[in-house]
């Protein structure tokens, strides 16, 4: 049974009036606002696009629908975002509507149109870190950090592939190479990689591939599959950045083989709307929205845990806010839809020259 923190608590009651009901879902803006949120979580300012209504009528709709437990909301700093309460569409009237509601909404090109509104969400992202940014400069390790990692490397399991999903410059890179035999890292933005490369050069690590690409494009599919899928997938400050992170997870969640782990290391809730300039779409996660998207990845033996505040960052913009460790586990049989990749051959670890 999931936890209570889990589920939407606010469904439709079962004594609820039916005449108040219908009445309550005769106007057709409540009809296709509802279709619209049963498709996709969206943010007021988002419905208010797609319905071609003012946001503050927009919030007037919803409110009866959130109040009779029809749709969930919930705050990301100055937003609000809506989706359909879960269970609600088992009540007869309201499935009725929500078909109602969908054909409205193809009728008017809404429902096709949600796919531009969250790919216009990913445009300040790709903005933001595919711009040019000079010659890098990487921060010196201490020589016997890689000898250190090492040695913990024989209390993995297994550790023949690690992916590193969304590497960006390939600051994870420093942990990831001398422990796993093989990593994956992967950034759909080229200057990104760039970064990357360099740094791969500098370390002189010779157990990475780079991997242009979207987390499901063919690319990185072709290069995890080679080795039977990851031990291990990362994602580190990867979710908040994501247009939508249900999918992302379920992407990772993809990458790795039956039995495999997905660590995602990202913020946890905060309200700071100043993180919004690094292209932050999302301010944060609540742990039961994590155990949610990983429910819907088919993730099993979820833990999160909060960072301990060891030497914090001063100068970076993030240094203030909260950080969490997600970690979950693919079935070794398996489950949401992933496909199912072949046992992995342990490789030789060649990192440096």
């Amino acid at each position: 049974m999931a936890a209570a923190e889990d589920l939407d608590l606010d469904l439709p009651r079962p004594g609820l009036d039916r005449c108040e009901l219908y009445r309550l879902l005769s106007e057709p803006v409540r009809l296709r606002l509802l279709a619209l949120a049963a498709e996709e979580e969206l943010a007021v300012g988002e419905l208010a696009e797609l319905l071609g209504e003012a946001q503050p009528n927009v919030s007037r709709h919803a409110a009866p629908l959130r109040k009779r437990g029809l749709l969930v909301e919930r705050k990301q700093g100055t937003r609000v975002l809506v989706r359909l309460a879960q269970g609600a569409a088992k009540d007869a009237v309201v499935a009725d509507a929500l078909v109602a509601g969908r054909a409205l909404c193809v009728e008017d090109g809404s429902l096709a149109r949600i796919v531009e509104v969250v790919r216009a969400r990913d445009a300040a992202a790709r903005a933001f870190f595919g711009r040019e940014q000079g010659r890098p400069s990487f921060a010196a390790i201490p020589g016997e950090l890689p000898r250190y990692l090492a040695a913990l490397a024989p209390l993995l399991p297994r550790r023949a592939l690690a992916v590193d999903a969304g590497t960006g410059d390939g600051s994870l890179l420093d942990v990831l190479c001398p422990v796993f035999e093989r990593v994956v890292a992967i950034d759909r933005e080229p200057a990104q990689l760039d970064r990357c490369r360099a740094r791969v050069e500098q370390r002189g690590f010779r157990n990475v591939e780079l991997v242009e690409g979207e987390l499901e494009g063919e690319a990185v599919r072709r290069a995890v599959d080679a080795h039977g899928g990851a031990d291990v997938v990362f994602g580190v400050r990867l979710l908040h950045h994501a247009a939508r992170p249900q999918e992302t997870m379920r992407a990772l969640a993809d990458l790795a083989r039956p039995g495999g782990a997905v660590v995602v290391l990202d913020y946890a809730h905060h309200d700071d709307e100043s993180m919004r300039a690094q292209a932050d779409l999302w301010l944060g996660f609540e742990p039961a929205e994590l155990r949610r998207f990983a429910r819907a990845a088919g993730l099993e033996d979820v833990a999160i845990t909060t960072v301990p505040d060891f030497a914090p960052g001063v100068g970076a913009p993030d240094h203030h806010l909260p950080w969490q460790v997600f970690a979950a586990r693919r079935p070794v049989t398996g489950n949401g839809g992933a496909s199912d990749h072949e046992p992995q051959k342990p490789q030789k670890r060649n990192l440096r020259s």
